[in-house]
């Protein structure tokens, strides 16, 4: 650009004003500065991105640690519930999260994206068309007042040299009359240029007032076209400036959670989870499922026969829930199903999976844990049963397992029936968790 400017060569700068010759360039910057921050609110606006996925995903990760860690703990009951309910809380609002994320890519970006496509558009030979545009509009506007300046500027040096010149010869005049040894030609030719150079200064003067005269004339056209293209530069750096204005509103609306409605809800209702958490009713609970308020088959008188009877007819399983009483499997003596107790519908995980020790002597004859069972050397699902078809049941009532090697689930329930039903009404079977134990038959029923 600067070569094709041959006019504004050898024109001094003389200040930082746009109405010096070659200062438009900073306006003509702006157009390709522009397309510059459009490409840096969109790199912007991909970081922020990619944070709110990775805080999304953060919080469905710790969500999903902690809730595992939760159920399989101690805790229990409404506080077990209330303490899920924050997990439930981080993977709603990683959700919304992942929803911002998409706002801000699929909305925000592709805008800026396309408008910046739209606005500039690229040359073949490199740079904006804008930009050229802007370039060429202010050279025009510039060439014929940089020219009538240029030329001030060398009416004014002749002008100057001209009266230093003067100087010179006066100077030079005024010594030689002092000067005994030149003769009367020299003086008179010491005084000739004295006279020229004063003519010298009359017309560089006149020629460089003439041309400021003709600069100034040409100045206020110049400043009119100057405007012009100054304007059309503005009109095009107005729109870039309310678009971004625009996109960050939207990108501000897209960030702000607090006025989505679903952001409020799920925290109404993490408060009420909260809320809900009842100490009371946890302790009413343990005591009624882990504490004195369980049911107890205490001991009483057992005839001779009876025993031995028992003794020589049952296995091991079949004593095992003879001696844990009637109402904790759900069947009596006579085989008719009875009701189960209510139970607290939350139960933990970590209560699921424990095994309490009991006080029975070893010595009792009817004690299963008297057995090689208890400790391991034997196992209870090792007994010899045919192979049967795995086959999905579902719960008919709820059942809590009252031994080790039994399996605890809640109506409705799925399971897999691994064994089919043994003389003694039980079946070996398999939770969705993996665990494996025995249940009684009548509880479930097949999955049609």
């Amino acid at each position: 650009m600067s070569g094709s400017y041959d006019d504004s060569v050898g024109v001094e700068v003389s200040s930082d004003s746009f109405w010096e010759v070659g200062n438009y360039k900073r306006t003509v910057k702006r157009i390709d500065d522009g397309h510059r921050l459009c490409n840096d609110l969109m790199n912007c606006i991909h970081e922020r991105a990619r944070i709110e996925k990775g805080y999304a995903q953060q919080l469905t990760e710790w969500a999903k640690r902690w809730k595992q860690l939760v159920e399989k703990g101690p805790q229990y009951g409404t506080v077990e519930r209330a303490w899920c309910a924050f997990m439930s809380e981080a993977e709603k609002v990683s959700e919304l999260h992942l929803e911002v994320k998409g706002s801000l890519m699929n909305e925000d970006f592709e805008k800026i994206k396309n408008w910046q496509k739209e606005a500039f558009h690229k040359q073949m030979m490199g740079g904006f068309k804008e930009t050229k545009e802007a370039e060429d509009g202010f050279r025009k506007a510039q060439k014929p007042w940089a020219k009538k300046l240029k030329e001030v500027e060398a009416a004014k040096k002749a002008y100057h040299a001209a009266c230093k010149e003067e100087k010179l010869a006066i100077s030079r005049e005024t010594n030689s009359k002092a000067d005994p040894a030149l003769n009367p030609e020299q003086l008179k030719k010491l005084q000739d240029k004295v006279e020229r150079s004063k003519q010298d200064v009359l017309k560089t003067k006149e020629k460089y007032e003439k041309s400021l005269k003709e600069l100034d004339n040409a100045t206020p056209q110049y400043m009119e076209n100057m405007e012009q293209v100054f304007e059309q530069c503005q009109q095009f750096e107005e729109k870039r400036l309310r678009f971004f204005r625009e996109v960050l509103l939207e990108v501000q609306k897209h960030l702000d959670l607090s006025n989505v409605a679903s952001y409020k809800n799920i925290y109404r209702e993490l408060e009420q989870n909260i809320k809900t958490a009842d100490a009371v009713e946890d302790l009413r609970w343990f005591r009624a499922n882990q504490g004195p308020g369980m049911s107890m088959n205490w001991p009483q008188f057992e005839d001779d026969e009876w025993s031995a009877d028992l003794n020589r007819t049952l296995s091991r399983r079949e004593k095992k829930k003879a001696s844990d009483g009637v109402t904790l499997t759900g069947i009596n003596q006579t085989g008719e199903q009875v009701s189960q107790p209510n139970k607290h519908s939350s139960v933990s995980s970590y209560e699921k999976n424990q095994s309490y020790p009991t006080d029975w002597s070893d010595e009792e004859s009817n004690n299963p844990f008297s057995s090689t069972d208890a400790n391991g050397d034997t196992n209870p699902f090792d007994e010899d049963t045919p192979p049967a078809m795995e086959v999905r049941v579902r719960a008919l009532y709820d059942y809590e397992g009252q031994e080790q090697d039994e399996l605890s689930f809640k109506a409705g329930d799925e399971l897999t029936k691994m064994e089919n039903e043994d003389e003694q009404g039980w079946c070996k079977g398999r939770l969705d968790n993996g665990q494996v134990g025995l249940y009684p038959a009548n509880y479930v029923e097949p999955i049609q």
